[in-house]
């Protein structure tokens, strides 16, 4: 079965560890992380949303303490995980594409290629004026979430600790409406999973299209500030749009942990909830690979096998599971105007 992955964190992880050859890297093999592409066709990745992020100043010191005197300018780290997206398609050999439309990513399936989709995590470098928006829409871009964890000229991300609410301050500013609208100009797909509450609400007011929350869980079975509450699944829903369920055990848990040692049937269990409330059209995988820590019996993407199994245990039918690995994605990808 072929899964589409709502998010995932590999470029960051390509431009932390690997800038001087990350297509090298993605096709012969990467040792740490969640991702490349052999464990990519093990698991039956099929496509995904891949994350243009650029981390604090400090996680890259921390990380990577060679590059700490490196200047740190966001714009640029931008650019360069995009056109690090660019030379996996471009070195792939045909195994793999750049999409920039449901057609595309349908003509990968038949293909048998990885169709990449590029989407902005987090629009602190951008300009007020959607000039920077629409330079990344011509070049592939397709999907954007305005917020990380911190807050920007647009807005508040979500922020706090376990366990507490998402309802942690003030909304979108009138630039963050300003880049709601700019976003629908351009048919792109708006992000909500790092939103907090008033900014989830200003922006299923302004956006006529799907709201997807693209890595995000139930709050009312982990109280992550994060997580989604009932009512926020209940407008997604509503608005024709879909939750990738997040593999981070961080937001799985009741407790909250970290931990590994998290059963598979805990992902079971936060789809159970999104189901019951949402509907069989509107829930979907987005795992978070190489930006969380996922279950030990997961491990990576090639684990999916294993979930996949897990949801068969729990009696899930083949047309409900490939709904939520790939069918769902696409239907919200066709309403968005991708």
């Amino acid at each position: 079965m072929l899964i589409f992955d709502g998010h995932n964190d590999l470029l960051l992880n390509l431009w932390l560890h690997h800038r001087d050859a990350p297509a090298q890297a993605f096709y012969q093999g990467i040792e740490r992380g969640h991702l490349d592409f052999s464990r990519i066709r093990q698991g039956g990745m099929g496509g995904g949303l891949f994350a243009i992020f650029v981390p604090p100043q400090a996680y890259i010191a921390q990380t990577v303490p060679d590059r700490a005197s490196e200047p740190y300018e966001p714009l640029t780290i931008m650019w360069q995980q995009l056109q690090i997206l660019q030379l996996l398609a471009d070195e792939s050999g045909g195994r793999a594409r750049l999409c920039r439309s449901v057609d595309e990513i349908a003509a990968c399936r038949a293909a048998g290629v990885l169709a990449m989709v590029a989407h902005i995590e987090g629009a602190d470098a951008l300009d007020e004026e959607g000039e920077q928006l629409h330079a990344f829409w011509q070049a592939g871009v397709r999907s954007i979430g305005p917020f990380w964890n911190l807050p920007n000229r647009f807005g508040q991300g979500v922020s706090g600790t376990f366990p507490g609410s998402p309802d942690t301050g003030p909304g979108l500013t009138p630039a963050g409406e300003k880049l709601i609208e700019q976003a629908a100009r351009l048919k792109m797909m708006v992000d909500v999973s790092h939103m907090n509450l008033q900014a989830f609400h200003d922006t299923a007011r302004l956006f006529r299209g799907p709201l997807v929350a693209s890595h995000s869980n139930a709050h009312a079975l982990c109280p992550q500030p994060r997580n989604l509450t009932d009512d926020q699944l209940r407008a997604i829903r509503d608005s024709g749009g879909l939750v990738g369920i997040n593999f981070g055990n961080a937001f799985l848990r009741a407790d909250g942990r970290r931990d590994a040692d998290t059963p598979l049937t805990e992902i079971v269990k936060h789809c159970d909830h999104l189901l019951a409330i949402m509907g069989s059209d509107h829930v979907a995988f987005g795992s978070d690979f190489d930006g969380i820590t996922p279950p030990a019996a997961l491990g990576d993407i090639s684990g999916m096998p294993r979930l996949l199994a897990a949801f068969q245990e729990a009696g899930y039918d083949q047309t409900l599971t490939e709904k939520l690995a790939w069918g769902n994605w696409q239907r919200v990808l066709h309403l968005t105007g991708l």
